[in-house]
């Protein structure tokens, strides 16, 4: 086991820089030294503190080292090196694998991860991908000639980095079908299952590894072998590795294209899909009479989860195992033999891979903006206050480059809408726990307590769900009218009276179980205590008058309603309200919109979330949103530099000052160091406006001003030209005169 506060204190003392480092050579390699270096270097990333400094002062014995590394991590003996020490030097490489921008780093672990990986392919699936580039064939037959020519160890050598990933994600999978279903469970084998996604993961979001390992990762099939495996269908334990799971999902399907970076529209996704379901009917049809009718069915009617399984499940695993194999997913079958595969796998093979995809888009706009009772008490996407950085979360990170502007813009997405989700935690259990909610002598709920920030509600009345708007499944507004009794200071009741339209404010319902007068612990956690149920978010439109109608907001002061009670409408999440009525009426689930209890407001500062996330939806739903010459740059590629207006290849030359200038004086004040050339040597016309013209910057290299014959010379470069000039009259009357 690794102590953590030993290895603080052993990285408060430098071990790694003032010992371990200075003294490493592959003479005194060993295991004990290869895990302290592992655990040094992982606490230095727990702790945001530079890594690599040391190992650059001292590079040479680094690649003897990494190599260690990647022989370690895949040795499948635990004597040698038990699960836990293969989580740490796993992590180890995670750090390497995100570490690309580091030159050290970066020879070595692009041998892991470039063309020559696909050795590990299929050789099927190779000669597949190959054909779909023909520049890469090139590429290949090159390395395949460069292989010839090494000798027999540095060609063993190259092969062993080529198909590390390879064997390390079947080295997984064993580990992965070791977990039994139910039972006792060794958390060793969890973790490092979760360390392993987490790995894959980062893999996946970085183009420069995902341009080759995306097809490694897709031959492997892991991630079927993950959604198949006894960990996914533990609840408890399974949890975090499989919203892990899902994240390694959505990006192995990103909409991108792998060989050339570009971000894929909608109509070329659609197209892949198409691609991919007529060659799976077209081989169908050639090979497999049992399937005509799907091979003869148009796309639409077989391209859902419900039809494939409909079409595929009568088949034997032989059978299911020889269509997977025409689709270059599998090795062929020999004749005569068994395929070594269970049935399970051979069908969800085939259906997850070409089962109707929802686009990136529509489910990011089918997505609840507010945060609900099951994402703001997950520790795995949003931790306490005391998260130690040991574990791993299921969140998005924000790196040095991004596949496309939609993956820049939805990483951003998601992080704010859980920094946002943090901050609602923390006010929804302080305006909950003063409230003191106990369980009644009649078994309802009564609150002993009382809070600034939130009050009961005497009544919730859904008023209006709109039809959805053309191509939604969702209604286009849905309104309610919230009543609450403000029986409170005037202080108080001024600030409920005073919220105004688009504030937010959260719906709770709480069912306790402690008896009257049961103290609060606020060790203890919260949810339990205070018998919270749903939590769902809303937006003011306004409070209600006597008549019933919104009070509008404007110059008018506000009418002073008699009596305490007071009735707000509110807008709800059409998104939120469509999941929570399709999980009553499938499912038989309780109406979550008859059981509300508490309302509870936010300091308006604070609250601006909602807006924030709406705009970067926008954003998203938008084509265009960054010019060319700023979209790399802001996806981490290309040289910063180029975005500077001197780089620009529309520059504007002349440009007219109007009144900036109040003299000829003041204008060379202005431009200390340039040349002012004066287009009239008369020193009385020399009087503004001026329009002034620069020398342009050329970004041009040196063979292009060879071919051009001019070389912009020093004295040019720093000469302005000045031309006063009259303005134009703009008519004779006083108002056309321009203001002074």
């Amino acid at each position: 086991r690794f102590a953590i506060r030993k290895i603080m204190l052993l990285e408060f003392s430098q071990y790694l820089e003032n010992y371990l480092w200075m003294n490493y050579s592959p003479e005194v390699s060993s295991k004990a030294y290869l895990m302290s270096i592992c655990c040094m270097v992982n606490e230095k990333f727990r702790e945001n503190v530079p890594a690599w400094e040391t190992f650059k002062k001292k590079p040479e014995h680094f690649p003897f080292f990494f190599k260690c590394i990647l022989e370690a991590s895949l040795v499948e003996n635990e004597s040698e090196y038990s699960l836990h020490e293969q989580t740490v030097l796993l992590l180890f490489l995670d750090h390497c694998f995100n570490s690309l921008e580091v030159d050290l780093i970066r020879a070595q672990v692009q041998q892991l991860i470039s063309l020559p990986m696909w050795m590990a392919l299929q050789p099927k699936r190779l000669e597949q991908e190959l054909k779909k580039t023909p520049k890469l064939k090139k590429f290949w037959n090159l390395i395949k000639k460069n292989d010839e020519k090494m000798d027999e160890e540095a060609r063993m050598r190259a092969y062993r980095e080529r198909r590390f990933l390879s064997q390390l994600i079947q080295k997984f999978i064993s580990v992965l079908k070791s977990i039994p279903v139910s039972g006792p469970i060794c958390m060793d084998k969890v973790h490092y299952c979760e360390r392993f996604i987490e790995l894959m993961l980062d893999l996946e979001v970085v183009y420069h590894s995902r341009r080759w390992f995306n097809t490694v990762l897709d031959d492997s099939h892991l991630v079927v072998h993950c959604y198949l495996s006894s960990l996914a269908k533990r609840e408890k334990e399974g949890h975090l590795f499989c919203q892990l799971l899902d994240m390694l999902k959505f990006y192995t399907g990103f909409e991108i294209n792998d060989q050339t970076g570009n971000a894929l529209t909608e109509n070329e996704m659609t197209t892949i899909h198409y691609d991919r379901i007529t060659s799976l009917q077209r081989s169908a049809f050639a090979h497999f009479p049992e399937l005509y009718d799907f091979a003869l069915s148009n796309v639409a009617a077989v391209d859902t989860r419900d039809s494939l399984l409909k079409s595929f499940g009568p088949l034997s695993s032989n059978v299911l195992h020889r269509v997977a194999s025409y689709l270059c997913l599998l090795p062929p079958l020999p004749d005569g033999e068994d395929s070594g595969h269970d049935k399970e796998f051979l069908l969800e093979l085939l259906v997850s891979r070409h089962e109707r995809r929802i686009s990136q888009i529509q489910q990011l706009n089918q997505m609840p903006l507010y945060p609900t009772e099951k994402i703001i008490w997950d520790e795995n996407i949003v931790p306490t206050e005391y998260y130690s950085g040991e574990g791993c979360l299921a969140l998005p990170k924000l790196n040095l480059q991004f596949l496309t502007l939609h993956d820049y813009l939805l990483r951003n997405f998601n992080l704010f809408r859980l920094e946002s989700t943090y901050e609602i935690r923390q006010d929804i259990e302080d305006s909950v726990s003063r409230m003191k909610p106990w369980l009644s002598e009649y078994g309802g709920v009564v609150f002993g307590g009382w809070a600034r920030m939130a009050q009961p509600i005497v009544s919730f009345t859904v008023v209006e769900v709109a039809k959805p708007n053309i191509g939604e499944n969702w209604p286009m507004r849905v309104r309610a009218d919230v009543t609450i009794n403000l029986n409170v200071r005037d202080n108080i009741k001024d600030e409920w009276e005073g919220l105004r339209k688009h504030d937010v404010c959260f719906l709770v319902t709480v069912r306790p179980t402690q008896p009257y007068g049961t103290r609060f612990d606020r060790r203890r956690p919260f949810v339990e205590q205070t018998g919270l149920v749903y939590v769902r978010g809303c937006e003011i439109q306004g409070m209600l008058d006597e008549k019933g109608r919104v009070i509008e907001e404007g110059p008018e002061p506000k009418p002073r309603l008699k009596g305490d009670c007071r009735t707000y409408r509110v807008f709800l999440d059409p998104n939120q309200y469509q999941q929570d009525m399709t999980n009553t009426i499938q499912n038989g689930a309780e109406d979550v919109y008859e059981t509300f209890n508490i309302i509870m407001r936010r300091k308006p500062k604070e609250n601006n979330f909602k807006a924030v996330l709406e705009t970067i939806r926008n954003l998203m739903n938008t084509d265009c949103v960054v010019p060319d010459w700023l979209h790399d740059i802001i996806l981490g590629y290309g040289d910063p530099s180029s975005a500077h207006y001197s780089k620009m290849p529309n520059q504007i030359a002349t440009l007219d000052f109007n009144d900036t200038f109040l003299s000829i004086d003041h204008l060379k004040a202005s431009f200390p160091g340039y040349n002012i050339k004066v287009t009239v040597d008369d020193p009385v016309l020399q009087i503004p406006p001026f329009r002034i013209t620069f020398p342009i910057k050329g970004g041009k290299g040196k063979k292009r001003k060879e071919e051009d014959g001019k070389e912009e010379k020093p004295e040019e470069a720093k000469t302005l030209i000045v031309e006063p000039h009259v303005i134009p009259n703009r008519g004779p009357y006083p108002y056309n005169q321009p203001k002074r």
